[in-house]
């Protein structure tokens, strides 16, 4: 299937707002068809233009009398600019009778994306200027219909005639070749009143200025120059040589680029609101959910524990009935991280996931909190969560489909530049996605180019979400032992600042250790019950207090068991009474 119906698909998948303002694909490929037909009404084919600024890389270079080669490919900042030596009377490259150069720009002074073609020829001393054009083409077409060499035949233009319009077509039979036109100095009035020769010099340089003809521009007047001018400047060429140069402007072009701009402006401006909207919503969200995961600090039977007030060996903790669905939604955010819809933190696969992959795995996300009983009143205490989880379901597939729209946007741009190319052999540097123009470009040309890259606004939403909704309920894994990986209740922090549960200290003594596990810093031996970390414990006790308490029953199991063998008694043996 091809690229246009695959998107047009895509987008109807999509919510209208999104969809309205996506990159007009379709519309794009009929402006590239209309500069198709403008270069060709100029005699400017694409594979004309591709010899003249991009010539094969296989050519080899060939020395010019001034030390410069015949073949110069560069890049420059507004454009790509080449220049190639060819023979005015055929189309084969590198022939030493004369030099076409094409160069694709923008308009400078206009601020905006206008581009334009800059075609120098330089006649060489001694000849007269003909026409550019094979003989062969010559005697097919006639005197009166000169067609530019490197013009597409057989097969070639009828696979071009499918995709240009009805009036593309017809402008370019029966029209004199700009470029012939060009070299001759005899413009006829149908050469776009838009071009203008702005410099006409000699390129021997010791002739005085009176003997150098006078630069000419193209007017709206039927007659371009006057024949005596024409004939001067002919003969003038004839002696010395000389360099035309003429300016032309690409209307089609300039309307392609504008109308990609202000799309992409137009996505950019839509795309910030968005953003905005979307923090809103998920601080709504956090709010909604912190009422209805509380902790167990608000129950009337929490009491705060002190080393001032309490023995560091009595710390008890009480787990009443909550009115609150803290344990609910710690589980399903566990499930979340686990399913790691959007992003992979794995050392195999880190990144971003594909729009293909993030729809899996969020349905698989669903499938598993369906299946634990979170997605109604079976396992929520509250009203309010079963609302909070919709919500929070309907921000991924928001930023699914924001995800879809980045990605379907992005592959549009970057086919429709490369059609573009690939049409009409005009393109500038650094304008495919991903690419970096050169830092003296044009801002026109930088601020288009910087939004042709792949939109980056999935990975801030779910940046957003991790940071401002997931640490609303505190993990386990974030306040566990280094050792035993348990909830380090009884937390002992050393002199070095390492954290252990008390139980794993305790057994690290009784072995003499006396080097922190971590740091290797001797401040085991010297703990005592002065290293208890009094805040952290009352906010295990408040957040945790499931897995506190099951922590001091583990230690005390396992105190016990300890006595025991030290008194020569196997704690799993079971007692016989003789």
């Amino acid at each position: 299937m091809h690229f246009s119906k695959t998107y047009a698909q895509l987008l109807l998948d999509l919510p209208p707002d999104l969809r309205d303002n996506a990159v007009q694909y379709r519309e794009l490929k009929k402006v590239i068809n209309q500069i198709v037909g403008e270069l060709s009404s100029l005699g400017l084919q694409p594979a004309l233009l591709q010899e003249l600024i991009a010539p094969p890389p296989s050519t080899t270079p060939t020395t010019q009398g001034d030390g410069g080669s015949a073949t110069d490919v560069s890049a420059s900042s507004t454009g790509v600019e080449a220049d190639v030596v060819i023979d005015v009377h055929t189309d084969a490259p590198l022939h030493l009778d004369g030099r076409t150069r094409v160069v694709y720009e923008l308009n400078a002074e206009s601020g905006r994306i206008e581009p334009q073609l800059r075609i120098s020829v330089t006649v060489p001393r001694g000849r007269p200027p003909t026409p550019l054009r094979s003989d062969s083409e010559s005697e097919v077409h006639g005197e009166g219909h000169e067609t530019v060499a490197g013009e597409g035949t057989g097969a070639e233009q009828d696979a071009s005639a499918d995709e240009l319009p009805a009036e593309a077509g017809e402008s370019g039979r029966g029209h004199t070749s700009l470029l012939y036109a060009f070299q001759q100095m005899q413009f006829e009035p149908d050469v776009p009143t838009g071009a203008a020769i702005v410099e006409d010099v000699s390129i021997s340089k010791s002739d005085p200025p009176s003997k150098r003809p006078a630069s000419l521009a193209i007017t709206d007047s039927d007659s371009i120059c006057s024949p005596a001018v024409a004939a001067a400047a002919a003969d003038a060429d004839v002696d010395t040589g000389a360099a035309r140069e003429i300016v032309i402007p690409l209307v089609h072009d300039t309307k392609f680029y504008a109308l990609l701009s202000t799309t992409l402006e137009s996505i950019a401006a839509q795309l910030g609101v968005i953003h905005a909207d979307f923090v809103r919503s998920l601080q709504d969200l956090s709010r909604a959910i912190a009422d209805t995961a509380q902790p167990a600090s608000v129950a009337a039977n929490f009491h705060p524990l002190s080393s001032v007030t309490t023995n560091a060996g009595a710390v008890r903790v009480k787990t009443g009935d909550l009115k609150s669905d803290l344990y609910s939604w710690r589980e399903i955010f566990q499930i979340y991280l686990e399913a790691e819809v959007f992003e992979s933190v794995g050392e195999a696969s880190r990144g971003e996931r594909s729009v293909e992959e993030s729809e899996r795995r969020l349905q698989l996300f669903a499938e598993r909190v369906t299946r634990n009983g979170l997605g109604d009143r079976r396992q929520f205490k509250l009203k309010q969560s079963v609302q909070a989880l919709e919500t929070f379901l309907s921000l991924n597939l928001f930023i699914l489909n924001i995800k879809k729209f980045s990605h379907a946007n992005s592959e549009a741009t970057r086919k429709i530049l490369k059609k573009h190319t690939k049409r009409t052999a005009l393109f500038f540097p650094g304008l495919s996605p991903g690419s970096t123009p050169p830092s003296s470009a044009p801002p026109p040309l930088r601020a288009l180019a910087a939004r042709t890259h792949p939109f980056s606004l999935p990975r801030l939403l779910v940046q957003a979400l991790g940071d401002t909704l997931l640490p609303i309920v505190p993990s386990v894994e974030d306040y566990a032992c280094l050792i035993c990986t348990a909830l380090a209740f009884k937390p002992i922090r050393l002199r070095c600042g390492h954290l252990f549960c008390v139980r794993c200290l305790v057994k690290m003594q009784k072995r003499h250790t006396a080097q922190c596990p971590m740091c290797r810093a001797p401040s085991v031996l010297v703990a005592n019950r002065t290293n208890v970390d009094w805040a952290l414990l009352n906010f295990m006790q408040d957040w945790f207090p499931i897995e506190a308490k099951e922590k001091l029953k583990a230690n005390e199991r396992e105190a016990s068991e300890e006595e025991l063998r030290e008194l020569g008694i196997d704690p799993d043996q079971s007692c016989v009474v003789m």
